[in-house]
């Protein structure tokens, strides 16, 4: 009889580590077109887990680097759709929605994240805010992913605007970004991060703009010779989803 005992116990113990585990009430995807080894991924990790925590598993985050979802643009749209996926953004991207965003991704608009953080917690951005919920259906989850300042890649020296006559440089596709890249002289090239390894490599392209960990992570430094600290751009960056997900987890209780 113990022996009875004993074996199912032994087997309602195996059978419970055999099934699934409980599905969570909402998944949320989270896309960047940056690499796991990025600062920013390890925040996207903290932010997963404390999520899970919080929620006591009812809200669950994948992440998905590389910008494994899609272009940055193609998953605004799927947020816009109602699907429960978010994209880690710059204000610039944004500005096509609601213009004022844009300002986020002006060069020289702040010097430091001290500044810029006084305006993405100011009671103007959040009027923006509203703005984009309305405008298009976004829903700003977050915005204080501070990424640091943008420089130049190229492979010849620059230290002066002439210098980059004729250059191609990539840059993200949204008006703010490519007019910086115009005025610096360079004539601006926009295509997906995670395509400009190849396009260097196979000189689709002459520079890139980026902050330093991004470069880093993609191993630009195998196509590229020079770096010109220009810090033009002060990224900040925002976690975009979408407002009919994140509506949809209103009454969710969670703890603090």
């Amino acid at each position: 009889m113990m022996w009875t005992t004993r074996l199912a116990a032994a087997l309602a113990a195996t059978l419970a580590l055999l099934a699934p585990a409980a599905a969570a009430d909402f998944t949320l995807n989270v896309n960047t077109a940056l690499t796991v080894d990025d600062p920013l991924f390890k925040g996207l990790e903290a932010f997963r887990d404390n999520v899970a925590k919080s929620s006591n598993g009812k809200v669950e985050i994948k992440l998905f680097p590389g910008s494994q979802l899609g272009p940055d643009e193609d998953v605004l749209e799927q947020a816009r759709a109602g699907a429960g996926v978010a994209v880690v953004v710059d204000g610039g991207r944004l500005g096509a929605y609601v213009k004022e965003l844009g300002i986020l991704g002006a060069p020289y608009v702040a010097k430091d994240f001290d500044e810029l953080r006084k305006l993405v917690t100011s009671p103007l951005f959040e009027e923006w805010v509203g703005k984009l919920r309305a405008a298009s259906g976004h829903q700003i989850l977050s915005f204080n992913w501070f990424q640091g300042q943008r420089h130049l890649l190229t492979n010849k020296a620059v230290t002066k605007p002439a210098d980059l006559a004729g250059v191609r440089m990539r840059t993200p596709g949204a008006p703010v970004w490519l007019e910086t890249v115009r005025a610096l002289g360079a004539t601006p090239t926009p295509m997906p991060w995670a395509e400009v390894y190849s396009a260097l490599q196979l000189k689709a392209i002459d520079a890139v703009e980026a902050q330093h960990p991004a470069s880093f992570g993609a191993k630009l430094y195998e196509q590229v010779k020079f770096i010109t600290k220009t810090g033009h751009i002060n990224l900040i960056t925002g976690l975009v989803g979408s407002r009919i997900w994140f509506d949809s987890t209103r009454g969710l209780n969670v703890s603090s």
